[in-house]
């Protein structure tokens, strides 16, 4: 299906002709000048200036108002008048409901069926009539070109029309104005590329001697592949942790200006992006989207590489429309993506003491003990044990150096850092029903999170009785809670009890519990 025209008669627009319709973009009405907000905390750890544009504090939390609705106060009375469609993974969308309600006129989003639904609930708030209709933003797009055929609707594109990009650009305008001093590079997030394509002209008008640096993910990278090869390249498919940029084919006149205004491209992957919201988080204690945080997690990428000192940056934070449940995710990812925190598999005897061997191991780690964040273990065979572990590090690239030392003290190790397959699953399967876990009891305790607790627990221990199941996670409080499985004979249930007493920590016996019995009990 062909698309509709968006791109204006005769020659193309330059950067200076984007510039004049940027100037005079109608965006006002409904969005605001966002805040440029210093990043102290990032910058202080990566010995440049760091400031965020805060697009995420729009009334819609996303930038995608501006374009949406300089788009729409352009239409005639008679186009309003019959209404307005457009798809979108939902923050285009919602600049559509809210410029359509200003407007007065109908509005109908076709979205996508993954959409989160934080989004499609903020739509239909803001009086959109929701259709979901495919698994990307390009299978949406497709249905919103029937429904707009259907209905004589005036589609409203999130990217590939000049009037959007204008209004996009109007933030690149907002940076120019607020930035004071000098400005290195200004990194932004790319989906379709209405966003880099407005900012990018702009700023190549103004200050052609500032990089624009366009932002993608590994799994969601249509520009970077067009641009390289000088042609559109669609994706088969596309990852939808970032969803916001989760697109197919970027856009004509987006493809044209990126490759025109862009200097360099960056692809970051999950892990980075988590990282990045922790980032934001810690400097502005907002909790922005996945392909909000993007244009961050490049920025530290570009530093990395480039071994920059003293350099000025501005990221743009693109949006904030973060479901909530998705939290549990970049929480769990977020050290990993920054390397905060290294995985990994290590083979000990099956024997009483090494579990307590091999904590001193991890104490004797080149440039000190590490915080052991994650630990889990199920007695499985009766001459080797395997445990997944997770430790702090001190810098990034530790993890071999880590599994050497271990390697070096008889441990058999792999390195599981940046193994998918044990970052998403494996460090939550460890465990089941084990033959040699006689006299097992089952008990929940509470740990004070801090030097020695864990060595207190095995100290007090009687060395007869054996540790078959330990289960923990580190999770960012006062107190960790940890799963323990137990072997003591019936016989030594009155020492076991002064054990517990002794030791002092909260517990909950559950060797009776149904989910034990169901799952971890043979």
């Amino acid at each position: 299906m062909t698309p509709p025209a968006t791109a204006p008669a005769g020659a193309a627009l330059s950067p200076t002709d984007y510039l004049k319709q940027v100037l005079t973009a109608r965006v006002y009405d409904v969005a605001i000048e966002s805040d440029l907000d210093a990043a102290r905390s990032l910058s202080r750890r990566l010995h440049n200036k760091v400031a965020l544009k805060r697009e995420d504090q729009q009334p819609v939390f996303s930038f995608k108002l501006r374009g949406a609705y300089n788009k729409m106060a352009h239409l005639t009375p008679e186009q309003l008048q019959k209404g307005v469609i457009c798809a979108s993974a939902g923050n285009h969308a919602q600049g559509v409901a809210l410029g359509a309600h200003k407007l007065g006129t109908r509005a109908v989003i076709v979205m996508p069926t993954t959409t989160p639904q934080v989004k499609v609930d903020a739509v239909r708030a803001l009086g959109g009539e929701v259709v979901l209709a495919g698994d990307s933003y390009s299978d949406a797009y497709e249905h919103a070109l029937a429904l707009q055929a259907e209905q004589g609707l005036s589609f409203v594109h999130p990217f590939d029309d000049p009037l959007v990009i204008a209004g996009q650009g109007t933030i690149g305008m907002e940076i120019l104005r607020q930035h004071k001093g000098p400005l290195h590079a200004v990194f932004v997030p790319i989906g379709g590329g209405g966003l880099i394509s407005g900012v990018g002209a702009c700023i190549k008008a103004l200050r052609p001697e500032i990089k624009v640096i366009g932002v993608q993910m590994r799994d969601s990278d249509a520009m970077v592949q067009s641009v390289t090869h000088g042609r559109h390249v669609q994706l088969a498919d596309v990852g939808l942790f970032a969803d916001g940029t989760a697109v197919k084919r970027v856009g004509d006149e987006t493809l044209r200006l990126a490759a025109s205004v862009v200097d360099e491209f960056i692809t970051v992957d999950t892990d980075a992006v988590c990282a990045a919201i922790k980032d934001v988080f810690i400097d502005t204690r907002g909790i922005v989207e996945p392909s909000g945080a993007m244009a961050v997690a490049a920025l530290k990428q570009y530093v990395a590489t480039h071994k920059t000192r003293g350099e000025s940056y501005v990221a743009v934070l693109s949006g904030a429309n973060m479901n909530f449940d998705r939290l549990r995710f970049v929480a769990e990812r977020a050290e990993v993506g920054e390397e905060r925190e290294a995985l990994f598999a290590v083979t000990l005897p099956e024997a009483r003491g090494s579990f307590r061997r091999f904590l001193e191991v991890i104490g004797s780690l080149p440039g000190g003990a590490r915080n052991v964040t994650e630990f889990n273990y199920r007695i499985s065979d009766a001459a080797q044990a395997h445990v997944f572990i997770g430790l702090t590090t001190a810098a990034r690239g530790e993890s071999p150096r880590i599994a050497a030392h271990f390697e070096r003290h008889d441990l058999k190790t792999v390195d599981l850092t940046h193994d998918e397959l044990a970052k998403e699953h494996v460090r939550h399967m460890v465990g089941g029903r084990s033959s040699l876990a006689q006299h097992e009891r089952l008990l929940r305790f509470v740990f004070p999170e801090r030097p020695g607790a864990l060595l207190k627990f095995l100290s007090l221990m009687r060395p007869s009785w054996n540790i078959s199941l330990f289960h923990y996670r580190n999770q960012g409080a006062d107190y960790g809670r940890i799963l323990v499985g137990l072997q003591v004979p019936a016989s030594d249930d009155a020492a076991f009890q002064r054990f517990l007493a002794e030791l002092g920590y909260p517990w909950v016996e559950e060797t009776d519990n149904p989910a034990y019995r169901l799952f971890l009990q043979r």
